[in-house]
């Protein structure tokens, strides 16, 4: 990081940067940044290896098949379809490690896995050959679709590399009526996998981090991992994962509902997919209760009113059915251990959403526009809490604050000339839940 961050106890901070602490009342630009992007670690069988990629959700729809070795709608994306329901872009990370290209006598697969093994080329006689002067026509399928063609190639270092394969400089061309590739390999998953993806993630920004697994130690990685990142650095996200209610913490979001299967397997915390995307998409004015699942995995929903109230107790993120439809319970996530510091407001999504929001915010405000730029001095501050005004102003325009009153804003000098002491009261709203309604007969 190149700038402090985080929340403080003393005004001690080293580093330049924005320290913000978000407490409970004792029982109690200017412009708002935009959401919608999430990161996830991922088993894939070709892509990118040791590095974070970035794809749109039009990239996904629309180059699924090079980006990830597989259409759109093939099966194997189902995960990723769901995720990519409700965000603009997702930070993927292939975690399988050690794994093997695909090759043949004439090319080598561009990424590993076993993807490369649906490449195949074919190598024609282009028409205008001669026995003096011989020309091919050099055509690449994967899955028995044509992606390449490249024709009148005389010496195999004229062919360009496409996006699935890359041609070998000391290869000969010769007639193939098709040569498939083989040796490809996907390799394996371990927790330095997944220490390496969160290593690699930590400098870029998103609003949600998933992980679509059931080994708890790697929850725990998580877990530990976005505590630092929230609490030590600033920086402002929730973590979605499988069953992990021990977590208790506002940073956490604990899904409780498997897969309608018998059993638990590897695949019953696929529901991590849809609910990463759809908290990364949710603004700041918004709630999660009540939507309906608009995903493709068919849920088990066999729970109890008794077991679905003792959930939400516990921090569980719950689906259930309305009618004909799979909802969601409501927008709360694993904080269950409620303080004077930490009220039951903070189990709340949606009130999440916004203190992250606020903090990502005048953070970015203060480190582009006055950290080491405006002095210090009485109209410096004057000039920052009318920024913060503005913006908070911003969300009561969207309803996302309410009863906003700039007095309550406080921009003064610390303990050091460089330092600004700023103190905020917010209200936050929340979507409503509940009903409690009388009704007079007369």
């Amino acid at each position: 990081m190149a700038l402090g961050g985080g929340s403080f106890l003393v005004q001690n901070k080293i580093l330049p940067g924005s320290y913000i602490n978000f407490i409970s009342r004792a029982n109690a630009s200017s412009s708002l940044g935009d959401r919608g992007v999430a990161a996830m670690p991922v088993l894939l069988s070709w892509g990118i290896d040791d590095a974070v990629f970035t794809i749109t959700a039009d990239d996904f729809q629309k180059n699924s098949l090079k980006l990830l070795g597989f259409e759109y709608s093939a099966s194997e994306l189902a995960g990723l379809r769901d995720l990519f329901l409700n965000v603009k872009s997702v930070h993927l990370y292939k975690v399988n490690t050690g794994g093997a290209y695909a090759f043949n006598s004439f090319c080598t697969a561009k990424y590993k896995g076993i993807c490369g093994n649906k490449i195949k080329t074919v190598i024609l006689a282009n028409e205008d050959s001669a026995e003096e002067n011989p020309l091919f026509d050099v055509l690449t399928y994967y899955s028995n679709m044509l992606v390449d063609e490249q024709k009148g190639i005389a010496n195999i270092t004229e062919l360009n590399s496409n996006d699935f394969c890359i041609w070998k400089e000391n290869g000969t061309l010769t007639l193939t009526a098709g040569e498939n590739c083989s040796g490809g390999d996907d390799g394996t998953v371990t927790t330095a996998s997944y220490q390496a993806f969160l290593s690699a993630i930590e400098s870029y920004s998103f609003n949600t981090i998933g992980y679509p697994g059931t080994d708890n130690t790697i929850k725990a990685l998580f877990t530990a991992w976005t505590k630092r990142l929230r609490d030590e650095l600033g920086i402002k996200f929730q973590c979605v994962l499988y069953k992990y209610p021990s977590a208790d913490f506002e940073g956490v979001i604990s899904v409780e509902n498997k897969l309608s299967y018998e059993t638990e397997n590897s695949e019953s915390a696929s529901l991590v997919y849809w609910v990463t995307g759809a908290q990364a998409g949710c603004e700041v004015n918004k709630s999660l209760t009540n939507s309906i699942y608009t995903g493709e995995f068919n849920i088990d929903l066999n729970y109890t009113q008794t077991q679905l109230e003792n959930s939400i107790n516990a921090g569980k993120f719950m689906f259930h059915k309305v009618g004909d439809h799979v909802r969601v319970l409501t927008d709360i996530n694993s904080l269950t251990s409620i303080s004077s510091e930490k009220g039951t407001d903070f189990k709340k999504n949606q009130v999440i959403r916004l203190i992250d929001q606020i903090a990502n915010d005048i953070a970015t405000i203060f480190n582009t526009r006055y950290l080491g730029v405006v002095p210090n001095d009485a109209a410096g501050r004057i000039s920052l809490w009318n920024d913060i005004v503005k913006h908070h102003k911003n969300l009561q325009t969207i309803r996302a604050i309410e009863e906003f009153n700039p007095e309550n804003i406080e921009v003064r000098q610390g303990e050091s000339k460089e330092s600004v002491v700023v103190t905020d009261s917010i209200t936050p709203v929340s979507a409503m839940e509940k009903l409690y309604m009388t009704i007079i007969v007369n």
